[in-house]
């Protein structure tokens, strides 16, 4: 009988170490951050400082901490081009250009002069001073999106001025050897803008041409699995190619972000690469305060606490000349000035670059290098309670220098900024006859509304009534966003044509994906404009119909189930055809058609369940009723439920099965004719086809 060995025990990973000491010192020193209420941001710059190789030493394979770092920075700004749309970039290109250019230059010139003026050689003077100009992308955009003020007025401006950070990189790291005496050709120089240029053009051409089929036709395979991989492959395919060209890998990754926000799955893909987002951009704050050595901090405190200063000062100045050059009001001023007041992670990247050349910050050699360091981090840390302090100090002065109301006080001013204390609130637009219901039935249950109104006589009936009320056109994108549209939970249109409910719904969606917008309209024809755009549409003739038919079926003794199928169906947006309009390209079910199983009773030993059903609704039932967007759609053979697949935002087909247990589903795509067992996770052909094999798994 032969004796029995013990495997040798298998070797630990020389990475896992420090991986290991990364996330549980991070999420242990982010959760006391937490409790003493400091912004995230700031716990994950802290837990760096505290676990960094200069003070606890849980972390030292720098290599590895900056490869995570990387792929944080990456995936943040691909989500921030999610968000964003080629209109809307073009939209602000004047602050790209001109208040970025302004602002890149006059910080650069500013930094320059100073140190000059003290001494300093002039190629150290202007390579500090281009160390200086950059902002921090990643924090700045975290800020932002944590606060829903990406598309605020300052939030706008902020982006563009980053956005030129970004591209000037390009010609920055060409600058630099020519400081260290290594000098470029002209001809490298115009290669690079040229090649920047070329990298613009070519993403505008695939956002246009190529991305939306193509993610098309990812998303029909249904696995979300998939349909990730593209995502992330895009991604960081985008980020890569542009860093062979010379461009900074962030405007890769925010190139990359507008390459999916042009198709109809940017949601989509923005739910499924978030929580990758949330863990690397975790470990680029610790990597950036990992650098921080406390010893040299305490050494030189007075000489890092003058760099701080001087830094912020420089930097608010500038950034608020250039933001106010563009023409902006003063609270958009400080706020912006205030939030880009830190320097930048890519000054990190730059300030290596000209180690290798024999320049230093200010010319001070490795002491400089330190001390930009340690300012750089504790201008990052004080970088959201300086936002704050802009935002707040803005919305003073806004509400300071706005006209007083007339005599009585009853005319509000478009702009006031009444919505500032508002969250999950209800915008009403306009205030008719239905407003005036409906805000009565709000106001008695205590529910935060707002009424936006182009009526001074309604606006001071409704202020009369101590509702908030913002004089303004809700069809104009700054109404809606002094109303609160990027904190409101839904937008209600009462009173209004179709035309216009659409306009207002068109607006609202599109700058924020996530409002539900609902509109009252009194025939079943209005419901194909506003319901295009994405607004869920109570019909008045569809609502007395349904009661009307609810009260007869309920008599007659229908099964319940049968009924609220029935009932749906009626509220449904309009008919058949006039869905199809309505819906511009979304697949919709034909209510007054049998929807038959046709499946070979030996596929599958749930193929007994089914049987012939009439589809419940002209769409998903869920995502009607929400306000939703799908891509496809199933219908349950065994009741009829329409629900959309695993593809769209909210698989309300798999939900489905989930509450009722049926377990099989057809799909109604045009040109496809199959079904999915979820209890066996199996694809079943239509009995007339010859069976083949199919991927398994229904998404």
């Amino acid at each position: 009988m032969g004796s029995f060995v013990l495997p040798a025990a298998a070797e630990t990973p020389a990475f896992l170490a420090e991986i290991v000491g990364l996330l549980v010192g991070s999420a242990v020193i982010a959760y006391v951050a937490y409790r003493a209420r400091l912004v995230p941001i700031v716990g994950f710059l802290l837990a760096g400082v505290v676990i960094g190789p200069a003070q606890l030493g849980l972390i030292s394979d720098r290599e590895l901490v900056d490869a995570a770092a990387e792929i944080g920075v990456i995936l943040l700004l691909f989500t921030i081009g999610l968000e964003f749309s080629l209109e809307r970039l073009a939209r602000i290109r004047r602050i790209i250009l001109v208040g970025g250019g302004l602002q890149v230059g006059l910080a650069t010139a500013a930094t320059t002069a100073i140190l000059v003026a003290l001494g300093v050689e002039w190629r150290a003077a202007v390579f500090t001073g281009l160390l200086v100009s950059l902002s921090s992308t990643a924090i700045v955009l975290k800020l932002l999106g944590d606060r829903s003020q990406i598309n605020r007025r300052h939030g706008q401006v902020s982006l563009g001025v980053l956005l030129f950070q970004d591209l000037a990189i390009v010609l920055m790291v060409l600058i630099v050897p020519a400081l260290g005496g290594e000098a470029g050709s002209p001809g490298e120089f115009l290669w690079a803008l040229a090649k920047a240029a070329l990298i613009v053009a070519g993403v505008i051409l695939i956002a246009r041409r190529l991305m939306p089929p193509l993610l098309e036709m990812v998303a029909r395979t249904c696995s979300p699995e998939v349909f990730l991989l593209t995502v992330v492959a895009i991604c960081f395919g985008t980020a890569y190619g542009t860093s062979l060209a010379g461009v900074s890998v962030s405007l890769g990754a925010f190139l990359a972000g507008l390459l999916v926000s042009e198709s109809r799955f940017d949601q989509q893909a923005l739910g499924e690469i978030l929580p990758l987002q949330i863990i690397f951009s975790a470990m680029f704050f610790v990597s950036i305060g990992a650098l921080l050595d406390v010893g040299f901090l305490i050494d030189h405190l007075p000489a890092v606490a003058g760099a701080v200063l001087a830094v912020l000062v420089v930097k608010a100045v500038t950034t608020g000349l250039a933001v106010r050059a563009l023409g902006e009001r003063t609270p958009v001023v400080l706020a912006t000035a205030l939030i880009l007041a830190q320097v930048g992670e890519f000054s990190f990247v730059l300030e290596r670059a000209g180690a290798s050349v024999g320049l230093s910050p200010a010319g001070l050699g490795e002491d400089g290098a330190q001390g930009f360091i340690a300012a750089t981090v504790l201008l990052m840390v004080a970088t959201p309670w300086l936002s704050s302090l802009g935002s707040r100090t803005g919305h003073r002065l806004k509400v300071r220098q706005m006209p007083q109301p007339a005599a009585q006080g009853t005319e509000p001013e478009e702009g006031a900024g009444l919505a500032e204390d508002l969250d999950g609130h209800v915008i009403v637009c306009g205030y008719g006859r239905s407003a005036r219901t409906l805000t009565a039935a709000l106001q008695s249950c205590d529910v935060p509304l707002l009424v936006t109104t182009l009526s001074p006589d309604g606006a001071a009936e409704a202020q009369e009534r101590g509702l908030t009320v913002l004089l303004g056109d809700a069809t104009r994108t700054r109404t809606l966003l002094e109303a609160g549209l990027m904190r409101a939970r839904i937008v209600i249109v009462p009173d209004d044509t179709p035309e216009m409910a659409a306009r207002i719904a068109g607006v609202a969606r599109g700058l924020n994906a996530e409002i539900k917008v609902v509109v009252r309209g009194r025939y079943t024809v209005d419901a194909a404009e506003p319901t295009a755009v994405g607004a869920w549409v109570v019909v008045e003739e569809a609502e007395a119909d349904a009661r009307l038919i609810g009260k007869l079926l309920t008599d007659y003794e229908l099964p319940a189930d049968k009924i609220d199928a029935m009932l749906l169906s009626l509220r449904a947006p309009g008919k058949p055809r006039e869905v199809r309009e309505a819906f511009r390209g979304r697949t919709v079910v034909d209510t007054d058609r049998l929807v038959e199983p046709r499946l070979d009773p030996g596929a599958c030993p749930h193929v007994g369940d089914t049987r012939p059903v009439v589809p419940s609704a002209a769409g998903c039932e869920d995502c009607l009723r929400e306000g939703t967007r799908w891509v496809h759609l199933r219908v349950c053979l065994t009741c009829g439920h329409v629900g959309c697949c695993d593809s769209s935002p909210r698989r309300h087909a798999r939900a489905h099965f989930l509450d009722t247990g049926h377990p099989i589903i057809r799909t109604v795509e045009p040109g496809e004719d199959w079904a999915y067992c979820f209890v066996d996770d199996v694809t079943l052909p239509s009995a007339e086809e010859v069976p083949a094999p199919t991927p398994a798994g229904e998404r």
